[in-house]
């Protein structure tokens, strides 16, 4: 027995002997691992750090560089005050109004109060601006300079412009932020950030059109996009979850306070996010979530903008409804067979969209709403139906509302995004497509659904919001051009992610049987590197050539006209004439104008084309009708105009008049059957030899190049 236990006591020794170097090794294994996580951190954290700080660098360079583009194109610090305005031209003119309104008034609540209760901006009609026009951000940077005193400082219009100009390193920034959380690296926001400043002409127009509501508006926006793409990433925590959010709901409402075409561009983002969720690419509990943020912030809007109507008209508030109703009802909607689920999401679509329509329908005619039906006539018209509509047809007639001039696309590859971007969105279009056909035939709680739709080869949800996204916007932007602006720096942000993600070269790589983890990082390196320098050194010499061109701004004629009307008129008279220069008039002089630019609105719609027909085949005396029930003191006729060339026959603006008037159209060409020749000679050319018909009505008082201005007789009949 004492040799037995003596024997065991000696093999526990042996055994603890053995054991020690297992724990020592295992120690030290820990302590390495220990090491090699603080070690991640630390490069995590400086990665970060340049990151962030290249993105900052990127941003204010872009702001700098189109501040100087604009000061070089027309040598703004040098010309008269009076120059510098009318350089803002069409609505932009009208907008900044406000904010110099704003700040001329003897008090901020006086201007508000002017704002609220504004007669001068439509004649003999007192409207609110704050309601009926997103100029919310022209009256906080008002506020800000009165009330931190910055006249001594900076001149109330370089206050204005460079805050637009700082926006765009808002807007570069969040590209960029976007780019890097799809891709994972930061290389790939430089790429997005660098293309969207050599492809300026295609992806921004705040260089020329400084004070026009997509400039403010556009960069929440692309901050939105990078707070969804960052809700969105998989394995979020509760946290980030929450910041994510915060920041979508902030961006949204900036976005729509600040443009009026906010609830149409957020109803594609709706339809995006409904796409996806059908296709269970995305959970249905964040869609509705992102939903109710939507829904959340338009209403904030239209609260703040004294309940405008349009907004609760808006397509958006009906779909959200229709979409949650209908969610709420089909419980069962991704259960069964491939064929019920497929049949099941058919029949959901129906029903939304119907939902939608029959909502919609009913609160507009509750409300009685028409400001937004010209934007539906136009859409029919660009779906192909034939229409006579005047409103329609000055849209469509315009370049910028035509479909998208091949040449774009030409300045895409040119600058090395276009070979990117259709590589990227062809392998995302297929991996997409398996991954909803795959999550479609996966029946519920089967665990290999959970196993696979992480793998490389599979899109995540953040990856297939911004496909989806770019595909709706590119398609808008294709058949309308002016949409562009909201499809092409997002452009630059899907092909910077596609040639830097190791997920998609890891894809390409296992379908050849080359695939390790360290080849798919290396070729998304290798390749935005060269892209990167490939196009530095290929436009670094055309941006410096920019930089280098001077210009000065010259328009005596607008110029002279703008002083005369000052001097020489009252400061009640109204003013008849085009939208854009009326906006003009409005900024310079302080005049009462009849119309303007903003058209969402049917009286005011209605107006404009009344005040059109000084273009139009119409007798004096019913010209001056028209014109004298709008309180007009003073007409406008612009030559530009009388004898348009820029647009083809059919498409001048007297031809519209023509035509919506039942009259034949100028010019060589065949007119519609139904069309009779005017009894009248054109009103803006007639007018202008000075016959007894006319010259009882009107008499002219102002005449240069191109700007000829008539006063009207105050008797409608004057013997």
């Amino acid at each position: 027995m004492t040799e037995s236990m003596t024997a065991m006591r000696q093999r526990k020794r042996i055994n603890a002997t053995e054991a020690a170097p297992s724990n020592l090794q295992e120690e030290k294994s820990s302590k390495q691992n220990v090491k090699g996580v603080s070690g991640r951190a630390a490069w995590s954290m400086l990665s970060c750090a340049v990151g962030g700080t290249l993105a900052l660098f990127l941003g204010l360079l872009t702001s700098y560089y189109l501040a100087t583009l604009h000061e070089n194109d027309l040598w703004f610090s040098n010309i008269k005050e009076v120059e510098r305005e009318i350089s803002f031209r069409t609505e932009c003119g009208l907008y900044y109004s406000y904010y110099k309104q704003m700040l001329h008034a003897p008090t901020i609540m006086q201007g508000i109060t002017d704002l609220i209760h504004d007669n001068k901006t439509e004649s003999m009609r007192t409207i609110n601006i704050l309601e009926r026009m997103n100029v919310y951000q022209e009256l906080l940077l008002a506020v800000i300079y009165r009330t931190f005193n910055f006249w001594s400082l900076l001149e109330p219009i370089y206050f204005y412009i460079y805050t637009l100009f700082g926006l765009q390193a808002l807007y570069i920034i969040a590209l960029y932020i976007n780019s890097w959380l799809l891709s994972g690296t930061w290389l790939s926001g430089s790429l997005a950030a660098l293309w969207y400043i050599v492809n300026r002409l295609d992806t921004t127009r705040v260089d020329f059109t400084i004070p026009l509501r997509e400039n403010w508006s556009l960069p929440f926006f692309a901050v939105q996009i990078a707070a969804i793409t960052c809700f969105l990433r998989p394995d979020l925590s509760r946290v980030k979850e929450r910041m994510s959010l915060i920041v979508v709901f902030l961006s949204t409402f900036l976005f729509s306070l600040t443009w009026q075409f906010n609830q149409f561009v957020l109803l594609l983002q709706g339809l995006v996010l409904f796409t996806l969720d059908c296709l269970d690419l995305v959970s249905s509990h964040k869609v509705r979530t992102l939903y109710a943020l939507q829904g959340g912030s338009l209403l904030l809007v239209c609260l703040l903008q004294f309940i405008n109507t349009m907004i609760l008209g808006s397509l958006l508030l009906s779909f959200i409804l229709a979409a949650v109703i209908t969610g709420s009802l089909q419980k069962n909607l991704k259960t069964g067979s491939v064929v019920r689920r497929l049949w099941n999401l058919c029949l959901h679509v129906v029903i939304v969209l119907c939902l939608t329509a029959v909502f919609n329908k009913g609160v507009k005619m509750d409300l009685n709403l028409q400001s937004d039906e010209h934007i539906f006539k136009f859409i029919q018209a660009k779906l192909g139906y034939k229409t006579r509509d005047f409103d329609a047809s000055l849209y469509l007639c315009e370049e910028p509302f035509q479909v998208m001039r091949l040449d774009t696309f030409g300045r895409f590859a040119d600058t090395l995004l276009l070979y990117p971007y259709v590589f990227t969105l062809s392998i995302l279009l297929i991996a997409a497509a398996v991954t909803a056909l795959r999550r479609l035939s996966t029946p519920p709680g089967n665990k290999q659904k959970n196993q696979t739709e992480n793998r490389p080869c599979f899109v995540r949800a953040d990856v297939a919001y911004n496909l989806v996204h770019n595909v709706v916007f590119g398609c808008l932007a294709v058949s309308t051009m002016r949409m562009k602006y909201l499809w092409t720096p997002h452009m630059c942000v899907l092909a910077s992610f596609g040639l830097a993600s190791s997920n998609i070269w890891g894809t390409l790589l296992r379908l050849i049987r080359l695939y390790t983890p360290q080849r798919a990082n290396v070729i998304g390196y290798l390749l935005s590197l060269v892209v990167i320098f490939s196009v530095i050194f290929k436009f670094w010499p055309r941006i410096t050539q920019e930089l280098s061109e001077l210009r000065e701004f010259y328009d005596p004629d607008t110029v002279q006209l703008m002083s005369w009307i000052k001097s020489d008129t009252p400061k009640n008279a109204v003013f008849a004439g085009s939208m854009q220069l009326l906006a003009g008039v409005k900024l310079c002089t302080g005049r009462v104008l009849t119309n303007h630019p903003h058209y969402e609105d049917k009286t005011l719609r209605d107006r404009t084309m009344e005040v059109y027909q000084v273009y139009a085949k119409r007798s004096g005396e019913e010209v001056h009708t028209i014109l004298r029930s709008f309180g007009t003191d003073y007409v406008i006729l612009e030559d530009s105009i009388c004898y348009e060339r820029r647009h083809g026959r059919g498409c001048r603006l007297r031809d519209l008049l023509d035509v919506n008037n039942g009259h034949t159209m100028d010019g060589d060409g065949d007119n519609d059957p139904d069309l009779r020749p005017s009894p009248h000679p054109r009103f803006c050319d007639e007018i202008k030899r000075d016959s007894p018909d006319y010259t009882k009505y009107f008499t002219r008082v102002f005449k240069n190049r191109t700007f000829h201005v008539y006063r009207l007789s105050r008797k409608s009949n004057p013997k």
